[in-house]
């Protein structure tokens, strides 16, 4: 109310077009304000879907992919760009560039992330070894990095940035363009607070905040809007028996693609290796997906998190606050959202 007063105070002896002008600055600030703080569910009382990025170390571990396709398969969420993070950017954009073609959602443009790895390659290369880039309809921008801060910035809505992976590209954008953070808001899957790998009862340090823990320093201590998915939750997720075997068996074209990604990459060290025959990998960046539009299935707190220096998130209530889904309320009611998503089942 103070707050108010003084802008009333100051802007009393203002004309009347001026008054006007910051009362609507005011209000358009406000609105945005709102609409970053509110959780992402507040957008589609709108009725409209949540405009996204995926920022992505697809190709390394395979539920990125799963992810992807998840994504895809959520009309609450409008997929502006997609960006492969943590070096490998050739290797990472054919991944995109297939799967989307495969997906028929051409539509979605591709970003090459940071050249910071010079094995260009992952165990997905099979799937990919023969697609040319040049061959893909849609737009490849050059640097991602940029496409990210352009995308944020010229968007009349907030953007959700979803990041699945270690984060040097968030970390580059933010010191490129600081702003970002203030018009967009930011899910992850990042993090140990209270289970580490395989529900284990001694937190660990995740590799998606291990591999880069400098960067993922710089994108958790952003003034955005924070949640993410720590092992505590997304590290529970696997499907198996009907639910593995519905996805397996589907004609879908994403599920397809995400089967067909996962035979190469469980085969690529053993090549007599038949887990996809049977059940998936642990799919954790799938978590995030979801939280991108809805935490039904969640048990959400808001809690401090600090990332030290060996990537560890350490609980810290000096440090940024942010949603962290740490418990699961259905673990079995989101796998069956999962499969029912990507076979086309509806909801």
């Amino acid at each position: 109310m103070l707050q108010s007063s003084a802008m009333t105070m100051r802007t009393s002896s203002l004309p009347y077009g001026c008054r006007r002008a910051v009362g609507l600055t005011a209000l358009t600030a406000l609105g945005l304000a709102l609409s970053l703080t509110f959780p992402p569910a507040a957008a589609q009382a709108a009725g409209k879907p949540i405009p996204v990025i995926y920022d992505s170390d697809i190709g390394d571990d395979i539920d990125d992919t799963w992810a992807l396709g998840l994504l895809l398969k959520c009309p609450e969420l409008d997929v502006k760009l997609v960006v492969g993070d943590y070096g490998k950017p050739e290797y990472r954009t054919k991944i995109f560039a297939k799967f989307l073609q495969a997906a028929g959602r051409t539509d979605i443009p591709i970003g090459r992330g940071l050249p910071l790895n010079p094995d260009d390659s992952g165990p997905q290369r099979e799937w990919v070894k023969d697609y040319d880039l040049k061959s893909y309809p849609g737009k490849i921008h050059s640097d991602g990095v940029q496409a990210m801060i352009d995308t944020i910035m010229q968007s009349e809505e907030p953007i959700t940035v979803i990041a699945v992976g270690p984060l040097p590209n968030l970390a580059a954008a933010l010191e490129r363009e600081p702003k970002i953070a203030h018009r967009a808001r930011f899910v992850g899957m990042h993090g140990s607070v209270r289970l580490g790998y395989g529900g284990s009862p001694k937190i660990s340090a995740e590799w998606n905040v291990r591999a880069d823990a400098k960067a993922c320093q710089k994108v958790l201590s952003a003034p955005w809007d924070i949640t993410i998915t720590p092992l505590d939750t997304c590290g529970l997720v696997e499907l198996s028996g009907d639910r593995y075997a519905r996805v397996r068996d589907s004609r879908d074209p994403v599920a397809a693609a995400i089967v067909a990604n996962y035979r190469f990459w469980s085969t690529d060290k053993d090549k007599n290796n038949r887990v996809a025959e049977s059940r998936s990998s642990t799919l954790f960046d799938t978590v995030a997906v979801y939280l991108a539009f809805t935490q039904e299935l969640c048990t959400m707190e808001q809690l401090g998190v600090r990332v030290d220096e060996k990537g560890f998130t350490l609980l810290d209530d000096q440090a940024k606050s942010m949603r962290v889904a740490t418990a699961w309320k259905s673990l079995d009611g989101f796998r069956d959202f999962l499969v029912a998503r990507l076979t086309g089942g509806g909801q």
